[in-house]
């Protein structure tokens, strides 16, 4: 089953900040909604494990994240593959692009495709939507706060 997502946030941060902390995996393990580890295993590249629910699913999905099209500090292209055991699979991809935003700080616009499969898929569109929508405004409320703190 396939999804997408578009939305931008405005971030009170200058691009080279947000940058910064959109790779520096502290961050973003503290950021991302269930993220139980996350550690770069190279320049570009980092492995996770994250615990989520959708529904009465819920499952440990372990996997591999690639950065691409490094364009620092305007962007960069993301993409990845999980395994989550009997719940099924999540692999997809998003542009994520740097501006600065008017008056200042920094406007952060991602575009993300992503496919499930296996239990996740039969759960329907509407719940998975539903559910990375949150987990999407969850992780951006939380990487606002950081990048704020500076």
């Amino acid at each position: 089953m396939a999804m997408t997502m578009k939305g931008e946030v405005t971030l009170p941060a200058t691009k080279q900040a947000v940058w910064e902390k959109l790779n520096d995996p502290a961050v973003l393990k503290e950021c991302i909604p269930g993220c139980q580890a996350l550690e770069k295993t190279s320049d570009t590249s980092f492995s996770a494990t994250a615990k989520i629910k959708v529904g009465p699913v819920s499952a440990t999905f372990k996997g591999n994240v690639e950065l691409t099209d490094l364009d620092p500090p305007n962007g960069y292209r993301i993409s990845g593959q999980g395994e989550g055991g009997v719940a099924g699979f999540a692999k997809g991809g998003a542009r994520v692009a740097l501006t600065d935003a008017p008056g200042g700080g920094t406007v952060l616009a991602y575009d993300v495709e992503a496919n499930v499969g296996g239990k996740l898929a039969q759960l329907g569109g509407r719940l998975i939507d539903g559910v990375a929508k949150k987990n999407a405004d969850s992780f951006f409320a939380k990487f606002a706060e950081v990048v704020g703190r500076g």
